[in-house]
């Protein structure tokens, strides 16, 4: 009786435990820069974002809040080449796309929307308006407004 018992016992622990519900949130994402402070720079100056600490302490690698707990980790990498693919991009979203889009504009910066329309938007789907532009190293960023 006592074995039947523990295998009950053990069956129920394990389903109760598989059953219970995992929340996933997205944390951060991590680029390879050939210039980590061209790079830098960027995410600083045109997009805005604060840097934070980096726990790794490593002098090639730098971190940058994203809001709401996420992070940006950016790596330098001197032999890294980013695919020039545009379907393979992280998004911001921010609050005026207007003036997000003056903004890069004064700073000579080039965006287009996902047809290859330079200096022009489009809407997703669901009515966000958007553009996409590349970072120093050739990344695509899509940036949606509100």
């Amino acid at each position: 009786m006592k074995p039947l018992l523990t295998f009950f016992f053990s069956f129920f622990l394990l389903f109760s435990t598989s059953a219970q519900e995992i929340e996933i949130r997205f944390d951060h994402y991590a680029i390879l820069a050939q210039n980590l402070d061209a790079s830098s720079n960027f995410y600083m100056e045109v997009m805005g974002l604060k840097e934070i600490e980096d726990k790794t302490e490593l002098p090639h690698i730098r971190w940058f809040s994203m809001g709401n707990n996420t992070e940006l980790h950016i790596i330098e990498n001197k032999d890294y080449s980013a695919p020039d693919e545009i379907g393979v991009h992280f998004a911001l979203r921010v609050n005026d796309l207007n003036a997000f889009m003056k903004k890069i504009v004064d700073r000579k910066i080039e965006f287009r929307n996902w047809f290859g329309l330079v200096g022009r938007t489009n809407a997703r789907p669901d009515g966000v308006r958007q553009i996409y532009l590349q970072d120093p190293n050739g990344y695509w960023i899509e940036v949606n407004g509100e």
